[in-house]
């Protein structure tokens, strides 16, 4: 009868990568279920009509609620986040202090993309002057990334940057404000709105987990197979030699 003989280096390195591999397509489809989840929520919180803005402090899950703001932009303090594209084009996102006059409360607002195509010259915006009333969505990332900031000390405004804290900012100007960004709808002054909600969709990180699990399958088939090779060649060798011996 055959017996089973993979070696010891193929079963410690099975051993090592078949739980990794495993492990990776359960993490890329718990991935794909949180974005499912997060898309229906968005849709779902999108379609509902905007909560005034004095109950947006009070709530306790406000991610993609929308609601009405009647206020002034801060045309002094712009930030321009960098890396955005839009059908190929290069370009940045405007976002300014907007102040609540009915809360009196700071909110950092996304008034949407700009092209950028040419580096060597700023992006052209404009800043209403006017009191304002306009219909936003608060934006709460789906997970926290690592980025670089530079010394709010030396740059100057407009300012050019990778990633966007607003707590950051309200202490840099000593103001009372919103802990996260919101997005304006399109109205007459925002720019181009149409953000995605996440990165990568749900079926990307299915395809991804079904790639995982086909490379531990293949693994563990590959595994099997040197185990039942090596146990023949090494049964023939033992046969081969009892023979030459008789």
């Amino acid at each position: 009868m055959t017996r089973f003989r993979p070696g010891l280096v193929p079963t410690l390195v099975v051993a090592v990568l078949l739980p990794l591999l495993v492990f990776l397509g359960f993490w890329q489809l718990s991935r794909g279920e949180h974005k499912r989840e997060l898309l229906q929520s968005y849709a779902e919180r999108r379609a509902a009509e905007p909560m005034v803005s004095e109950q947006l402090q009070a709530s306790a899950d406000p991610a993609f609620r929308r609601v009405r703001l009647h206020g002034q932009f801060d045309a002094a303090h712009s930030y321009l986040l960098d890396n955005r594209t839009r059908n190929g084009r290069p370009g940045v996102e405007l976002l300014q202090p907007f102040h609540d006059l009915a809360t009196g409360t700071w909110l950092l607002l996304n008034r949407g993309w700009l092209p950028w195509p040419d580096r060597r010259t700023p992006p052209v915006f404009t800043t209403p002057e006017q009191a304002l009333s306009l219909d936003a969505w608060v934006y709460v990332a789906p997970g926290a990334t690592f980025q670089l900031h530079a010394d709010p000390a030396k740059a100057n405004w407009p300012r050019l940057v990778t990633a966007v804290e607003p707590a950051l900012l309200w202490g840099e100007l000593g103001r009372s404000g919103y802990a996260y960004e919101l997005r304006e709808e399109a109205g007459p002054a925002s720019y181009e709105t149409d953000w995605p909600v996440v990165a990568m969709g749900p079926e990307k990180h299915l395809g991804y987990a079904v790639q995982w699990f086909a490379m531990a399958l293949a693994l563990f088939g590959l595994y099997l197979y040197c185990g039942w090779h090596n146990a023949k060649e090494k049964q023939h060798g033992s046969g081969h030699e009892s023979t030459q011996h008789v």
